[in-house]
């Protein structure tokens, strides 16, 4: 039984190996198909992931309706745990001491950090559709779970500048300034997206005659800048490179009783060929994202405050598996013991499952500009080039690009905006690659509420 066992493990590819055809797809821009084999349950093996990778991919094609389907279906397979996670905190981690044979033989519940960018990529997706109290409700839901593991682990990520963003966009369109003020403060609190949030911080303080705060952003940050009149606002929010993958470290160690096979997962960052995106407004003015989440770093931190926990269940495991090698070859000298050690070298490995489709960073920019007419390009350092298009803006509005990057690729949305005409060269020269498309058809309304002063 020991021995089929584990030829029945030893068959069974690593996530990396499952998914590798739905990450070629999806790094080469072929979109469609990488949704349609991530949201195969055979590919992932995971209804966590596969709702998580079929809905970054989606979002990156600007189907919203899609990455909304994936997106909930990842995060209704984790709402239990996620309600005790937001009960007590300490709840979610006694489930991590679950013993099993394997690691990746446990439901994938997903890192703590992967929970929190489902809801924020949730937000993302229902501002593809213009639907504000629903950014809203994940975005708050995305900074309570980061609130949660942060108590867990009891430190402070450099995180939630994604989750703050997109709740400070929601109460400026609302007309709640002060709110959306607030969450630009956390922001910076943080140090997380500190040019776009700074820049913010100056401007609402002004608008809120806060006059001793507003001479210390101008301190930190300079001088506020001067806007049109009536300037309309286009925010660039972008998922810029690769996301990391896992890999394994093992140890085995002979022992005079049998083997002790120690293994737990390690975080390796992938090469990054774009750093960021700039924006052109047309007559020479440009605009470069800045960083608002490094999801590198966050994912191995969170990764890493896991690791200890890992390697004591590691650790038990081993000591356990040595004892039954013992005990099969009392029952049977020769067979036992190799029936023992294989079980050990075959069953003791890392869990390599984790979301491949995230990108490297999250970035962001805000322009002001007149209201009126204006052209739009998109370029990504290192990358492709895009001209979104001829738009018109009205008084006060604000306009977004979605834009995500793979490879040298580059992918992007505009949502809001009057489009005024559909030239050749937005035409992607990867024919599967979605060229940059609009919220709006031209002529039609903004899928978003009406300008706001």
């Amino acid at each position: 039984m020991l021995l089929a066992l584990c030829c029945g493990l030893a068959a069974c590819a690593s996530y990396p190996e499952r998914t590798a055809e739905a990450y070629g797809a999806f790094e080469s821009g072929r979109l469609e198909d990488a949704a349609r084999l991530y949201a195969d349950p055979k590919t992932t093996d995971s209804e966590f992931l596969g709702g998580a990778e079929a809905g970054s991919v989606a979002l990156a094609a600007g189907d919203w309706d899609g990455a909304l389907k994936h997106l909930h279906q990842a995060a209704a397979s984790v709402k239990e745990y996620e309600d005790r996670a937001l009960v007590s905190p300490t709840s979610a981690g006694e489930s991590l001491l679950t013993w099993t044979v394997n690691e990746g033989m446990a439901g994938y519940r997903g890192e703590g950090f992967e929970r929190v960018m489902v809801h924020a990529c949730l937000g993302l997706a229902y501002l593809g559709k213009g639907l504000l109290d629903d950014v809203g409700v994940e975005a708050r839901l995305s900074n309570k779970l980061l609130e949660s593991e942060e108590a867990l682990y009891e430190k402070q990520y450099a995180a939630g500048g994604l989750g703050h963003l997109l709740s400070a966009l929601v109460y400026e369109l609302q007309g709640q300034p002060d709110n959306a003020y607030i969450d630009y403060k956390r922001m910076l609190e943080k140090q997380v997206g500190v040019r776009f949030a700074g820049r913010a911080a100056l401007r609402l303080s002004r608008q809120l005659n806060l006059d001793d705060e507003y001479d210390h952003w101008k301190e930190l940050h300079g001088e506020d800048v001067e806007r049109p009149d009536g300037a309309a606002s286009i925010v660039v929010i972008a998922g810029v490179g690769a996301g990391p993958y896992k890999q394994e470290i093992t140890i085995p160690i002979p022992t005079p009783t049998g083997i002790l096979q120690w293994s737990v997962p390690s975080l390796v960052g992938r090469p990054q060929q774009i750093q960021a995106l700039e924006l052109g407004l047309g007559q020479g003015e440009r605009v470069r994202t800045d960083v608002i989440e490094d999801v590198f770093n966050v994912t191995k931190q969170n990764l890493d405050d896991r690791i200890a926990w890992l390697a004591a269940k590691s650790a038990v495991r081993a000591f356990l598996k040595r004892e039954l090698t013992q005990r099969l070859h009392k029952e049977n000298p020769l067979l036992g013991a190799i029936a023992g050690t294989v079980y050990t070298l075959v069953t003791e490995h890392a869990d390599l499952r984790t979301w491949q489709t995230l990108p490297n960073t999250w970035q962001a920019a805000r322009a002001f500009v007149a209201p009126g007419e204006h052209d739009l390009q998109l370029s990504a350092e290192g990358g492709e080039s895009r001209f979104l298009g001829r738009y018109r803006f009205a008084r006060g509005e604000t306009v977004f690009i979605f834009a995500r990057t793979f490879g040298g690729r580059l992918a992007a949305h505009v949502i809001g905006g009057e489009r005024l005409d559909l030239p050749i060269a937005a035409a992607s020269p990867n024919p599967e690659l979605p060229a940059a498309s609009t919220g709006a058809a031209p002529g039609a309304p903004s899928p978003l509420p009406g300008p706001v002063p």
